[in-house]
């Protein structure tokens, strides 16, 4: 079966689906150099700079309660389209909101997106992939986030270091949006990635598994058939499919309840919630300003960022390689052992530094320790486990209260 499968095809549909990850990241990682600019610019105390960072994951939560919903009754695609919307309204928004308030108006709308996103692109992948590497075609998506942090720091790190350099642009709204308040700037540049990925969705097909649950089952084989180049195996897929889907009963609430699918859940709330408190978000949100603490410029504190993100990013590229022959578990034992210890050495800097004279470049290994351990293992294998834990009929409701609680988890840390 291998031979037959039409690699490019299957790709090119999860890579569009992953760029929802990549709005995801950027749209959660880029509020990290604008905390201290926000903050002296509209005056903010401790409680309202807190909730800057944190409104958004307000969004997000409404955004992971509605995603399984939406995705089941409109189907994944449309789904996703409306997720663009919400990212580029929001992108424009935030660059050209006239006070505080518009400002976190348009955060939430953006973390509504969020929500969406971080379940039904996931789901999306999971549902077109061929069953032997669905764990590195749904691991793209996760790669797709840490890229997309990537891309907010680097953006952030270069619009700042433009902003500083004395540039004038020659209309005044440009100066006020890349310039005076750079905050502006680095925002709205999530609108570009954005309109691309709404665009780019048309040209990608319906989630087999839902035309199946439909009952549209012609367009289903079209579909199947591009992916395995062969009538039969496509009609082989659709007959295993629907025998997977007559064993089930409707999708319901009361369904989650049975011993079995409960008991799952159970287990997918609490990997997405303690995955969360490990800390990650702690790092993405507020990097910056610990590294500011620890005695760094501005500026260096965002190219110390820069560094987290790069780490993020090829570190999740090892997992991508490595998940389908090592196993989910594994990674996630070799890996939460690597992050405890490398937040007891950050804990130990913080202490004792200062009075041992330590160096700050201490303080950047072992943040880059953690991460790596961070997205080699919990980062990587979540997005996976969830999407291949449950029953094609309960994945969407599932997925969403598994997701529900990764994003109370992170409203809690953020």
């Amino acid at each position: 079966m291998k031979s037959t499968i039409n690699f490019g095809y299957l790709i090119f549909l999860s890579v569009v689906a992953a760029l929802g990850g990549f709005l995801f990241g950027y749209d959660t990682a880029v509020i990290s150099g604008t905390i201290a600019q926000v903050t002296q610019l509209f005056q903010l105390d401790a409680l309202q700079q807190g909730w800057y960072v944190g409104c958004a994951l307000v969004g997000s939560i409404v955004g992971v309660l509605f995603a399984g919903i939406l995705s089941d009754k409109l189907g994944r695609k449309l789904t996703m389209v409306i997720s663009a919307v919400l990212f580029s309204t929001s992108a424009l928004g935030c660059a050209l909101s006239a006070d505080f308030a518009q400002l976190v108006v348009y955060r939430i709308i953006g973390g509504v997106g969020i929500g969406v996103v971080s379940i039904v692109s996931p789901l999306y992948i999971s549902e077109l992939a061929v069953a032997q590497y669905r764990g590195r075609l749904v691991s793209l998506y996760q790669l797709a986030v840490t890229v997309g942090f990537l891309g907010a720091y680097l953006v952030n790190y270069q619009l700042l270091a433009w902003a500083e350099s004395g540039t004038q642009l020659s209309a005044d709204w440009l100066n006020k949006i890349f310039i005076t308040e750079v905050w502006r700037g680095m925002l709205g540049m999530e609108t570009l990635p954005a309109i691309l990925f709404f665009i780019i969705i048309f040209f990608i097909p319906e989630s087999p598994r839902w035309l199946i649950v439909r009952g549209k089952e012609l367009k289903a084989v079209n579909i199947l058939e591009k992916i395995y180049n062969s009538i039969t195996e496509a009609k082989s897929q659709l007959n295993e499919t629907k025998s997977v889907l007559t064993s089930e009963t409707k999708s319901e609430w009361s369904l989650l309840m049975k011993p079995g699918i409960f008991k799952a859940v159970i287990i997918g709330v609490c990997i997405a919630i303690l995955g969360q408190f490990m800390g990650v978000n702690a790092v993405l949100y507020y990097g910056p300003s610990i590294f500011e603490n620890a005695g760094l410029s501005g500026g260096d504190s965002l190219f110390y960022q820069v560094l987290v993100g790069l780490v993020n990013t090829l570190t999740t590229v090892l997992a991508l390689v490595i998940i389908d022959k090592v196993g989910r578990k594994k990674l996630v034992y070799y890996g939460v052992s690597g992050m405890v210890v490398s937040l007891i050495l950050i804990g130990l800097y913080f202490l004792f530094g200062d009075s041992l004279g330590v160096s700050c470049l201490f303080l950047l290994i072992f943040f880059l320790f953690y991460v790596f351990c961070c997205a080699v293992s919990i980062c990587a294998v979540v997005f996976v486990l969830l999407s291949e834990m449950y029953p094609t009929k309960v994945r969407g409701l599932a997925m969403s209260i598994a997701g529900f609680a990764l994003w109370i988890g992170t409203y809690l840390i953020g």
